[in-house]
């Protein structure tokens, strides 16, 4: 028998109810978002993206959780990027939050849409001097010859950001996940876990439990 097969943990820290859940999944995401951050789970806001392209081909990354509104799941990054080129191809998508030590995930599905100008603008300013300047260096996704490469390239940019103000790439910035779908999963013991899945139906979110 494989050493993988012998890999398991027993799930026991909690259980989950409907009468535990908010009528609205957003606020119930972020109730249990507040529990990660205060367990001091590694990387809270650490999100699995799923994207698939016209080929039918899909891709997953992590990505990390930068807003949480009404409207949605907000992460950055360069939209000439694989996972970028693949939205602009099928806008739907999903993200999956993973918190091992909660026992618990959730998963998101839902279209994908570029945020505002002014949102990115206003992200991209808050970051640090080092990332805005790997948001111009690095051509996501793309091959590269060497490290090489890249660290001529920062410096070429750090030459030239001296003697004019650090802007945005125009191929870098926001989206937006707006969710029709999410599922919150509580690990249980033999397996047995308690899911239930918010589907929206109209303006109104219905709730279903589901089978482990």
């Amino acid at each position: 028998m494989s050493e993988l097969q012998e890999i398991r943990n027993e799930y026991t820290n909690a259980r989950l109810d409907i009468d535990n859940l908010h009528t609205n999944p957003i606020i119930q995401f972020q109730y249990w978002l507040n529990d990660a951050i205060r367990a001091r789970v590694p990387e809270p806001t650490a999100m699995v993206l799923s994207t698939c392209g016209a080929n039918g081909r899909t891709s997953s990354r992590v990505v990390l959780l930068k807003n949480l509104d009404q409207d949605g799941f907000t992460f950055f990054t360069n939209y000439e990027s694989k996972k970028g080129l693949q939205i602009a191809e099928n806008p739907q998508g999903s993200i999956l939050f993973f918190w091992p030590e909660l026992e618990r995930q959730v998963r998101i599905e839902g279209k994908i849409s570029m945020t505002p100008r002014h949102v990115s603008d206003d992200y991209f300013h808050s970051r640090p001097e080092g990332n805005k300047i790997g948001s111009w260096v690095s051509p996501q996704s793309r091959r590269v010859p060497n490290r090489e490469y890249l660290d001529n390239m920062q410096r070429d940019y750090l030459r030239l950001f001296r003697s004019k103000s650090l802007e945005r790439p125009e191929n870098w910035g926001g989206y937006i996940l707006l969710p029709d779908l999410l599922e919150f999963w509580q690990g249980r013991e033999n397996r047995l876990h308690d899911r239930f899945e918010y589907t929206l139906n109209g303006s109104m979110w219905e709730i279903f439990r589901l089978a482990p």
